[in-house]
């Protein structure tokens, strides 16, 4: 509720304010009104019953009743109508903080993290801050003004007495409503708990549809997703049974104040202490009170279930950035001449107790080609990584434009690189909003130029909705090579100072890969260009080619200079050769001879 309340008075709001204190002034009116209503009618009833008198009094009195309902139902929509933008307001800019905060988290934080659990979160969080606000506002506080103004009439108008057995009446309700609530609250953590991993089973099946299909396991699937679906249905079973336990303890509560009271003003008639208007008084003020008190329990029990559907919300927002921005953070130009890129020394680790750098030193002179070729796992991509500084190095340091990438502001350097990635995720949109994504804004005859320089234009107008075709959901309509080229295509189109390539040709057949590799050259020409490859072939142009292994830097050179060596990278070259020309001769077996291609093997041993 702490963490709530300042959204409540949001600052640089002025307007926001004024609706919350007019809604303030709106709630007591209402209320003062409520108060009101049973004394008129106990009046009316007086002056019937005594049948003195003219008719305009009770009509006078019964008219007066009828304005003061109005005011009463009138003062309270008017508080819910002023209220309603402060509280879309709140839940707007807390939702919105938290896909913020949810972006600025760690990579290691969304390797760890649930899809489809983080969606319910947010999700159940929104709802139960619009709950909170609306019950706790229009509700709890409206009902703790009208219990104090009735006790307060009661007393005056009686004795204290009947004040007392009220008050005794109504927290025995209200202790009864919290304690049992807030033991049974436990049975809608479980709910919670059960349907996060439910969804998060069906978000992660249905993401994995195709490998589903590969393997046959929809039944494995479905038994999966049902084993979370019957630990819900036992939890949301047990909240029900305590719920209708918790309505008829409540009951019996009202039912044994109420009578109580009206025996004390039955018994004050009987003696002449009280008037029939005062019977009927007492009668009237203790139903209007107890309807709102029947409604507390239910607000209650809703306000702890938003309370509890928020905890998990607020939590992800006090969930530490493992990165974060130095408050003298620089900012680097994302235009501009390409940059030299440095690693000094560099060591990392995913975890502390396993090293996956090594001291790794090179430098990448501006507008140069450096390749990293090596193994699985030798920690190729690990410096791309570390380079966008989705981690921090554990020792050393990462340089561009000769600062330490610490010293840069997040946005800044990322807006100054430019990745293809190996493993591509489209959103699920259209091929121009993927492509266009590289660039927000830009125009269409900039992402068709893109289109074009990464090959895929001629394909994209092929198809019957062109541009504006949806490549479904992680890019799934389009095939691997497809998507690879959206990729290139909003990269060229983000123009950057710094280009990563991360296999970024690998599913690609040879001629595209050769019309790409001309494209991807050309765009390279005048920006530092880092390229993570296994496919030695793509990497023959490069000014120095790193080779690393179990991350250290092994071998460097160029590609001549590194065959001539005989070592390591030579022997990768001779493997790939081989099996490059060994495909070719099955190829040639099964649909006969055709035009070869030149051999990646040099005819000679260059000097």
């Amino acid at each position: 509720m702490r963490s709530l309340l300042p959204y409540l008075w949001p600052k640089r709001e002025p307007g926001l304010r004024v609706r919350v204190v007019l809604a303030s002034l709106c709630l007591v009116l209402a209320k003062v009104a409520t108060v009101i209503i049973p004394i008129l009618y106990a009046r009316a009833v007086d002056v019937l019953s005594a049948k003195a008198g003219p008719l305009a009094v009770p009509a006078a009195l019964i008219v007066a009743y009828a304005l003061v309902r109005i005011a009463s139902s009138g003062f309270g929509e008017l508080r819910d109508a002023l209220f309603a933008a402060v509280q879309q307001r709140a839940a707007r800019v807390i939702s919105r903080e938290t896909f913020e905060h949810l972006h600025n988290l760690s990579m290691r934080f969304h390797l760890d993290r649930q899809t489809g659990g983080l969606s319910r979160i947010i999700l159940r969080g929104t709802t139960g801050i619009q709950t909170v606000l609306r019950l706790a506002v229009f509700n709890v506080v409206p009902t703790l003004i009208e219990l104090l103004l009735t006790v307060g009439i009661l007393w005056h108008m009686f004795n204290w007495i009947y004040a007392a057995i009220t008050l005794v009446a109504v927290g025995g309700y209200l202790g009864f409503t919290f304690g049992f609530t807030s033991w049974r609250i436990k049975f809608r953590r479980q709910m919670n708990e059960t349907d996060n991993a439910a969804q998060t089973k069906a978000i992660d099946s249905l993401l994995n549809f195709e490998t589903v299909k590969y393997f046959g396991n929809e039944a494995h699937e479905s038994v999966r997703f049902d084993a979370s679906l019957a630990a819900y249905e036992t939890a949301a079973v047990r909240s029900q049974v305590t719920l209708n336990a918790l309505n008829l303890g409540q009951a019996a509560i009202i039912a044994v104040g109420l009578a109580v009271l009206m025996l004390m003003a039955a018994n004050g008639v009987v003696a002449g202490r009280l008037n029939v208007g005062q019977f009927v008084l007492v009668n009237t003020y203790l139903i209007q009170l107890y309807q709102p008190l029947n409604f507390v329990g239910f607000v209650y029990r809703e306000l702890k279930q938003g309370l509890v559907d928020m905890e998990q919300m607020f939590s992800l927002l006090r969930t530490p950035q493992e990165i974060s921005d130095r408050a003298d953070a620089k900012t680097l130009p994302a235009r501009g001449a390409p940059v030299p890129v440095e690693f000094v020394d560099v060591r990392f680790g995913y975890s502390p107790d396993r090293e996956i750098l090594h001291g790794i030193s090179f430098r990448a002179e501006p507008g140069r080609k450096i390749a990293l070729v090596g193994p699985t796992g030798s920690g190729k991509s690990t410096i791309s990584r570390l380079l966008f500084r989705f981690y921090d190095v554990s020792e050393g340091a990462v340089l561009v434009d000769g600062i330490d990438v610490r010293d840069l502001t997040q946005a800044s350097l990322r807006a100054a690189i430019g990745v293809v990635p190996q493993d591509t995720v489209l959103f699920n949109d259209s091929i121009r909003y993927n492509i266009a994504y590289g660039r927000p804004g830009a125009s269409d005859a900039e992402v068709e130029r893109a289109a074009r320089l990464a090959q895929i234009h001629d394909f994209i107008m092929s198809l019957p909705q062109g541009y504006a075709t949806t490549v479904g959901e992680r890019g799934l309509k389009l095939s691997g090579g497809e998507k690879q080229r959206v990729a290139i295509a909003r990269t060229i189109l983000k123009d950057p100072r710094l280009l990563i390539l991360d296999e970024a040709t690998s599913a690609l057949d040879t001629a595209t890969e050769q019309d790409i590799g001309a494209a991807l050259r050309q765009v390279a020409r005048d920006r530092t260009t880092l390229v993570i490859a296994h496919r030695l072939s793509t990497v023959i142009d490069a000014d120095e080619i790193l080779v690393l292994r179990d991350g250290n830097i092994v071998e460097r050179g160029t590609h001549a200079s590194l065959l001539a060596a005989g070592g390591i990278y030579a022997a990768m070259w001779a493997a790939q050769s081989e099996q490059i020309e060994a495909a070719s001769a099955e190829q040639d077996l099964a649909t006969g001879p055709r035009t070869r291609e030149l051999p990646l093997r040099p005819a000679t041993t260059p000097a």
